[in-house]
């Protein structure tokens, strides 16, 4: 573990040693803005929701949402009550608020991964985009000191397989529906 915590904390300090710029802040401030909440997720969830025929992804996309919510921050962050990266290291200047909650596995990274996952089974065309939108967000959190990068990686290994079981499960249902 000790190993990990090294490598953690020489990728963060990297970051914020040799990739930081003015320009670079401000568009990860605005990056990790899109991830607050799932915001841009849910909004993009409402959207498939509002067509018919995209409707059984928006119902994919706020199911698996609401697990990965479920299983990130009210299991997993509060079972590892892992401490973020200016806890520990104080005297790092944020550029964003402070997160009041635990650091691991990072809950924008999880909520974008998952999303991703979900709009990359509804249409391939839409989810590359949504992969590469899911990795800035995940990157803007080590950027800003807000999460170390196992924290990142954790989050979207839990997304992407919270989606696919969700995906898994309504096959399943769709199929012994239709077998009814």
């Amino acid at each position: 573990m000790n190993l990990i915590q090294q490598a953690d904390e020489f990728i963060l300090f990297y970051t914020l040693n040799h990739l930081h710029t003015p320009l670079l802040d401000k568009t990860m401030i605005a990056i990790t803005s899109l991830g607050d909440s799932g915001l841009i997720w849910i909004a993009i969830a409402f959207l498939l929701l509002l067509n018919k025929r995209t409707r059984p992804y928006g119902i994919l996309l706020t199911t698996a949402l609401s697990f990965q919510y479920l299983l990130g921050d009210r299991i997993l962050k509060i079972l590892f009550a892992r401490d973020r990266p200016f806890i520990r290291f104080p005297d790092v200047e944020m550029l964003i608020k402070k997160p009041g909650t635990f650091s691991f596995p990072s809950g924008h990274t999880m909520s974008s991964f998952t999303a991703a996952t979900v709009i990359f089974y509804s249409n391939k065309y839409w989810g590359i985009p949504a992969y590469l939108l899911a990795f800035l967000i995940g990157f803007s959190r080590v950027y800003l000191f807000c999460h170390y990068p196992t924290d990142v990686l954790a989050g979207a290994v839990f997304g992407i397989a919270t989606a696919r079981l969700v995906i898994l499960a309504g096959k399943t249902i769709q199929t012994k529906a239709q077998a009814s």
